[in-house]
């Protein structure tokens, strides 16, 4: 190993190891009891969670607290409290809880949108009950999508090669500069470097939704998507301010949008006026204030071997 091999591992390093001093503190080992059902005993179950607020707002993921009887927080400082359920969506397995008594640290939110494949990873949670432990890879993909217990699928998920095992659930992923890109959800037993965190951007919405209404409000077009690159002479000609769109890959029979026209192919680059650069800008638009309101998609649709620019008005349904 030459000088200059030594210098790469050693910034390596030291990046990991700042980002998890940054990120430990603020970091949850969540606790969970669940009441005894027909003569059983209680059941205990454990996961992850961080705060993303200076007064106790924590994110985990929705199936670490379903059935929680108590839910209690313990930090690396020695810090343990009783934490309150603020509200759960299965349909990203995010969840939101307050604590009362917590450290003063807590982990800013970065953006997805931006991630590139190959780029650090850092995971901070509490496998197997080995509280507060550190483990660290890179952005394998983008853009994937996994099913979600609440039957919906999730979109949007980063899957990368950090080591991840029961209790990492709910935990931060986070970037070089210690700001959270992702909320570890699952990985696949059978499989080895596929580890998967729903995006900071969707888990950033569906926490505010949670926080102001307990719960997360959706529209439904009945269609699988998924984030594509816009072809460059379009991008170029149009001045359109975002390179990404989301190409419609399954049409529901008989959903909103077969109703209202929408098909396998088309390339939804904007809404309502405002461009359309990923799965999240889309799902944002179905829930909260946007429940059951029509969109007016812009879409482009292959006419002929070209994609030829549209205009759709589509009504989610309830």
């Amino acid at each position: 190993m030459g000088a200059r091999d030594e210098f790469i591992l050693d910034s390596y390093s030291a990046t990991v190891t700042q980002v998890a001093h940054t990120a430990s503190a603020a970091v949850a080992h969540i606790k969970v009891r669940k009441p005894a059902q027909r003569g059983n005993a209680a059941a205990h179950g454990s996961g992850s969670g961080f705060l993303f607020t200076p007064d106790g707002f924590t994110i985990t993921n929705a199936h670490v607290v379903e059935g929680a009887g108590e839910l209690r927080a313990a930090f690396a400082d020695g810090t343990e409290s009783t934490a309150r359920l603020v509200g759960t969506d299965a349909s990203t397995d995010i969840a939101v809880l307050r604590i009362e008594s917590h450290p003063s640290a807590f982990l800013p939110l970065g953006s997805s949108a931006a991630l590139q494949p190959g780029q650090l990873a850092v995971a901070v949670g509490n496998p197997l009950g080995f509280d507060f432990t550190v483990t660290a890879g890179i952005v394998s993909a983008l853009g994937r999508s996994l099913p979600s217990r609440g039957g919906r699928m999730i979109e949007d998920v980063i899957q990368t090669d950090v080591a991840l095992n029961p209790g990492n659930s709910g935990g931060p992923l986070l970037d070089s500069a210690a700001q959270v890109i992702g909320v570890n959800t699952a990985v696949i037993p059978s499989a080895q470097g596929l580890s998967f965190a729903v995006a900071i951007d969707t888990a950033r919405w569906v926490a505010g939704e949670l926080m102001r209404h307990g719960a997360v409000r959706r529209g439904k077009l009945g269609v699988q998507c998924a984030a594509v690159a816009l072809p460059r002479r379009w991008v170029r000609e149009n001045e359109w301010p975002v390179a990404t769109g989301v190409r419609v890959v399954e049409v529901v029979a008989g959903s909103a949008a077969a109703r209202d026209g929408l098909r396998s192919g088309d390339i939804l680059v904007g809404c309502d006026g405002v461009p359309l650069a990923q799965l999240s800008d889309l799902l944002k638009r179905l829930a909260g204030e946007g429940y059951g309101k029509p969109l007016l998609l812009k879409l482009l649709r292959p006419v002929a071997g070209t994609l030829t620019p549209f205009y759709l008005t589509v009504t989610p349904g309830g």
